[in-house]
C-alpha cells in the first residue's frame, strides 16, 4: 500500500529551532555581538585568567623556586642578554625572576583572592537583603543603618580595619598562612553592602507580587519562598554588582597588598610585585613595576568593562 501524498491543502509543521539557534538569538548575545568593546573586554580577561590558572604549566620559569634562581641574572632588561644565557622576554627583577613569570604567578594570587572575596561578599549581601526586604521591620531598619555606615567610608580603609582586627586575633606563628584568608574576610566584608542595598529593593518589589502571596496561602516555609521564588527574580542585578565587584576587589587586593599589608612575600600578587617594581623606578629598572601595573590595569578594566555590558544587557528598558 502506498503513501498518499501530501495534499497542498495540509499545512507543513516548521522545523523547530534548535537550542544552539535560539540561543545565537537571543537578547544578550546579539547585544555582545554588537560591541565591539566587550568582546575585546572578554578576548583580554580570558588570555589573562586563563594564564594565571595554567601559570604552573606554562610560565617558562618558576620565579618563586630558589634552586631556579640566578642572583646575577638580576636587573636583565626585556629581551637583553643575561649573564647565565637564559632568555627574558620583559626582563627579571633585583632577585633574577623572570617578570614575565612572575605576573602569571601573582595574577593568581589577585584572582583568587579577587573571586573568594566576591562570592563571600555575595553570599552576606544576598542573605541579609533577602531577608530584609522580605520580613521588614526592625531588622529591615538595623540591617540598612549598618550598610549606610558603612558606605560612608571607603571600602579599602573598611578593609584594612578588619585586617588589622583579624590579623591580632591570629597567632604571630599562623599570620603568614592565614594572610590570604583574613585578605578574603577584609574585602569581603567590606564590599557586602553594595549587595545588600540592591537585593533588598528587590525583594520588597518581589514580595507584593501574587506569586508570593500564593506561596503564603499555601503555607510555604519562608526560607522556600526566598530560595525558590524570590531569589531567582533578583539574580540579575547580583552579577551586575558581582562582575563590577570583582573588579573593584582586584584592585583593593593590589592596593593592600602595595600597603604592605597584603598576601606574604611568599606569595605575592600583582599588588606585591608593584611596590616591589615601584623601589627600582627612579634607578632605571622601569620594567619591573611597569608590566605588572599593565597587567592589573586590562585584568581590573576589562572584568569593568563586562560588567557594564552586563549591566545594559540585563536592562530591558535598553532592548
Amino acid at each position: 500500500m502506498t503513501d498518499l501524498p501530501h495534499s497542498p491543502e495540509q499545512p507543513v509543521a516548521a522545523a523547530k529551532p534548535s537550542r544552539w539557534r535560539n540561543f545565537w538569538r537571543s537578547d544578550i548575545v546579539w547585544s555582545y555581538r554588537r560591541s565591539p568593546v566587550t568582546i575585546v573586554a572578554s578576548i583580554v580577561a580570558t588570555l589573562l585568567i586563563l594564564m594565571a590558572v595554567f601559570a604552573p604549566w606554562i610560565a617558562p620559569y618558576n620565579p618563586f623556586n630558589p634552586a631556579t634562581l640566578n642572583l646575577m641574572d638580576g636587573f636583565t632588561p626585556p629581551g637583553g642578554a643575561s649573564y647565565s644565557g637564559n632568555n627574558y622576554l620583559l626582563g627579571t627583577d633585583n632577585q633574577g625572576r623572570d617578570v614575565f613569570s612572575t605576573i602569571m604567578y601573582g595574577s593568581r594570587v589577585s584572582l583568587f583572592v579577587g573571586v573568594l572575596a566576591t562570592l563571600f561578599a555575595m553570599v552576606v549581601g544576598v542573605g541579609l537583603g533577602l531577608v530584609a526586604g522580605y520580613v521588614g521591620g526592625v531588622f529591615d531598619a538595623i540591617i540598612m543603618r549598618v550598610a549606610d555606615v558603612q558606605l560612608s567610608f571607603p571600602a579599602i580603609l573598611i578593609a584594612l580595619l578588619i585586617f588589622g582586627v583579624a590579623r591580632g586575633l591570629i597567632p604571630p606563628n599562623q599570620q603568614e598562612g592565614a594572610a590570604v584568608w583574613v585578605l578574603i574576610l577584609a574585602i569581603g566584608l567590606a564590599n557586602w553592602a553594595q549587595f545588600a542595598r540592591t537585593v533588598r529593593g528587590a525583594t520588597m518589589v518581589e514580595r507584593q507580587k501574587d506569586y508570593v502571596a500564593a506561596a503564603r496561602i499555601l503555607g510555604v516555609n519562608p526560607l522556600l519562598i526566598l530560595l525558590r521564588h524570590v531569589l531567582p527574580n533578583v539574580v540579575g542585578p547580583v552579577l551586575v554588582i558581582g562582575t563590577i565587584g570583582l573588579a573593584l576587589a582586584i584592585i583593593e587586593e593590589a592596593t593592600l597588598s602595595y600597603l604592605g599589608v597584603g598576601v606574604p612575600p611568599t606569595q605575592p600578587s600583582l599588588g606585591t610585585l608593584i611596590r616591589i617594581g615601584q623601589q627600582f623606578l627612579f634607578s632605571g629598572e622601569w620594567w619591573i613595576l611597569l608590566f605588572p601595573a599593565i597587567t592589573l590595569v586590562l585584568l581590573a578594566l576589562s572584568v569593568n568593562l563586562l560588567g557594564d555590558w552586563l549591566r545594559d544587557a540585563l536592562n530591558p528598558k535598553l532592548r
